[in-house]
């Protein structure tokens, strides 16, 4: 029998890249999806996710392929803009990768996992979700939707043995931001505001989503589970 898949979007770099090697090294079957179709391991597939038609062919024919135990939503977008001057096409831009593309992975994914008889959807949230944070206005109600989102389908999808899980890390160090966090006033803040004194890694991510996925525990779901050194609760 074809072993179980597990399908991560925004494969090709930074925190989805660290959760493809973590879960292949876990030896898990393992697809990644990503725009130009590039994953560090396992197999990999180009697929927009903001493209309800490519996301619906790419998961037909990964379940051609085999059963699909797990989707893991983390393809996402950051932009920065002051709230008085936020055109609606940059707004809707980081709503439609945040969260809309969230809602359609979960709704298109949702009958391979009943055909393969339940599985887990892991949705890649921020801790900016619960904070007011200047110029992220866009940014922040998104990942407040996702947060929304799997509570909603954690409570609709029960019946169908689908957890739904929200991992929300805080400011994590990757290729994209790296010469943003090395800046002296940046470092010097998060030591300051972090309590464990400095930024989260992808792999660290990686290993919870993973822990999540390979763990199997159905009653774990509908959570938002910060990952974020202590920093959205540190008064």
């Amino acid at each position: 029998m074809p072993e179980a898949q597990i399908v991560v979007t925004g494969a090709s770099r930074g925190i989805g890249a660290a959760i493809v090697t973590e879960l292949v090294a876990r030896g898990r079957a393992v697809v990644g999806l990503s725009r130009g179709g590039e994953s560090p391991a396992g197999r990999a597939i180009a697929c927009d996710v903001t493209d309800e038609a490519a996301v619906r062919v790419a998961l037909a024919e990964i379940a051609s392929a085999g059963p699909i135990a797990a989707l893991v939503n983390n393809a996402g977008l950051h932009l920065a803009d002051p709230s008085a001057t936020l055109t609606t096409a940059r707004y809707e831009q980081v709503m439609a990768l945040n969260a809309t593309a969230v809602m359609v992975g979960c709704r298109e994914v949702h009958p391979h996992l009943v055909a393969n008889g339940g599985g887990c959807i892991v949705n890649i949230g921020s801790f900016f979700d619960k904070l007011g944070v200047a110029e992220n206005l866009a940014y922040c109600a998104s990942k407040a939707a996702v947060g929304a989102m799997t509570r909603c389908l954690a409570v609709e999808w029960a019946r169908d043995h689908i957890a739904v899980v929200d991992v929300a890390p805080g400011y994590i160090e990757t290729d994209l931001n790296r010469d943003f966090l090395a800046r002296d006033s940046v470092r010097r803040f998060l030591e300051r505001r972090i309590p464990v004194g400095r930024p989260g890694t992808p792999q660290e991510v990686a290993r919870l989503v993973a822990a999540i996925v390979c763990a199997d525990i159905p009653f774990l779901t509908g959570e938002t589970i910060y990952l974020d050194g202590g920093q959205g609760m540190a008064h």
